[in-house]
């Protein structure tokens, strides 16, 4: 007989212990419902940005959706456009409770970057210094001058308090360079602003197997830790401001594990907005 051969076993995908770990939902939850900002009749205003097909409205109807309790499409979204989808700079307030009340912060949806065409990276820098007003439809071709969606006196309340990257993972590693570029561009503007920024990982499940098929492995994947490492070595921001999430885009049900990916990055996109409210109080 001849010598049994064993094949080599490959390595684990996963590690062993997980380098994060998935927040509680239910006191994360009970967190954002109780946020209120220091100064009455403040709101806190956070941007969406990011490239074409990212999922910025996924993530804004999953946000929604896990505040009101039901499945919410406020934010439209188009599964076939090989386009930006989002045209228009819109704003979404979300109700709490009764129907004359709402959370104090908003989201604020934007089209998307690409490589020729998209948002311009100028009619964003308008945007974060609240000069853009709700429903200005984005011309590629050139910024947003002197008109009637031009706002001439932005109050504390218009102005971009957080922004947010969302990078779709399972085209990260197919990401043109020039949209990094832009990426980048819009980041440093905000930084010159003073203004925080995080990134939003999305559709954490298409790109890692393994989280695909339990997304409590988002902490335990190698591929995704890999990834955000990359990302942010890319367009430079810190590893523990890019949180990996999974948006409801096909379900009818909830489900826990989403639910706790998506209020824990909420959360901190609160916590990293309401400071920035605080250092402008204290530097006035």
């Amino acid at each position: 007989m001849g010598e049994s051969s064993t094949k080599p076993v490959p390595p684990s995908p996963l590690f062993d212990e997980p380098w994060r770990q998935i927040g509680e939902k239910q006191e994360t939850l009970d967190y954002v419902n109780n946020y209120r900002p220091h100064i009455e009749d403040q709101q806190l205003r956070i941007l969406l940005h990011g490239a074409v097909g990212a999922g910025k409205s996924s993530f804004i109807n999953s946000v929604l959706s896990v505040l009101r309790g039901r499945m919410c499409v406020e934010a439209l979204t188009d599964n076939t456009s090989q386009g930006c989808f989002t045209k228009e700079y819109t704003t979404y307030k979300i109700q709490k409770g009764s129907p004359e009340t709402f959370y104090p912060f908003v989201l604020n949806d934007i089209m998307g970057l690409s490589k020729d065409k998209g948002v311009l990276v100028d009619d964003i820098k308008l945007a974060f210094k609240g000069h853009v007003k709700d429903d200005y439809r984005f011309n590629p071709e050139s910024k947003l001058s002197a008109g009637p969606f031009y706002n001439e006196a932005p109050t504390a309340n218009d102005r971009v308090h957080l922004l947010v990257c969302v990078v779709p993972a399972d085209k990260l590693p197919c990401m043109k360079a020039e949209v990094k570029k832009k990426i980048r561009d819009v980041r440093l503007e905000a930084s010159r602003l003073g203004i925080p920024q995080v990134a939003v990982l999305t559709k954490v499940d298409l790109a890692c197997p393994e989280v695909g098929k339990d997304l409590k492995n988002v902490y335990r994947s190698k591929k995704l830790k890999e990834m955000m490492e990359q990302f942010s070595s890319d367009v430079g921001i810190p590893m523990n401001c890019i949180f990996p999430v999974k948006s409801y885009h096909e379900e009818i049900n909830f489900n826990d594990d989403v639910d706790s990916l998506i209020l824990s990055a909420l959360k901190h996109i609160i916590d990293f907005g309401d400071d920035f409210i605080n250092r402008r109080i204290h530097n006035v």
